[in-house]
């Protein structure tokens, strides 16, 4: 009865040897545990993103609202009875140039630049020439890099 006792001893522990050593132990089972917990959270994650599209889809397929916020946001669009304001801050550096110019005195003006400004006619009865509304359209010159043309 003691060698089956002792026998019986060498067998357990050699299984709890295994079952806490191994590569396919205790060791094993914690990583998996965590490695499905980690899984889960992204998973959880991943369904409330999907929920949030989904309900973006079904809003831009049933309401309007959803396309016309696309559409001020994505297009620059702007609705029949609104007006678009863009406020631009001003440049530093025209606002410092116009700054250290001095401006003339009004004796030093002379008094046909006054009424060219005034958009008057001058002394001898004609009037200054309008400034053009848009700038001309800039063309660039060729460069001496350029092939000649084919009948040259």
């Amino acid at each position: 009865m003691k060698i089956f006792a002792i026998v019986l001893f060498a067998v357990l522990a050699l299984l709890q040897l295994r079952l806490w050593l191994s590569d396919d132990g205790v060791r094993e089972v914690g990583r998996l545990e965590r490695a499905v917990a980690g899984q889960q959270e992204e998973n959880a994650s991943l369904k409330a993103r999907n929920d949030r599209l989904a309900a973006e889809v079904r809003d831009l397929k049933e309401g309007m609202t959803a396309v016309e916020e696309r559409a001020r946001s994505d297009l620059g669009m702007v609705g029949a009875n609104e007006s678009f304001y863009q406020v631009v801050p001003p440049e530093k550096e025209a606002a410092t140039t116009a700054r250290s110019e001095p401006r003339p005195d009004a004796e030093s003006v002379s008094a046909d630049a006054r009424r060219e400004a005034q958009g008057q006619t001058r002394r001898d009865g004609t009037r200054p020439a309008a400034a053009p509304t848009t700038p001309a359209p800039s063309v660039a010159a060729p460069s001496a890099a350029a092939p000649p043309a084919a009948g040259q």
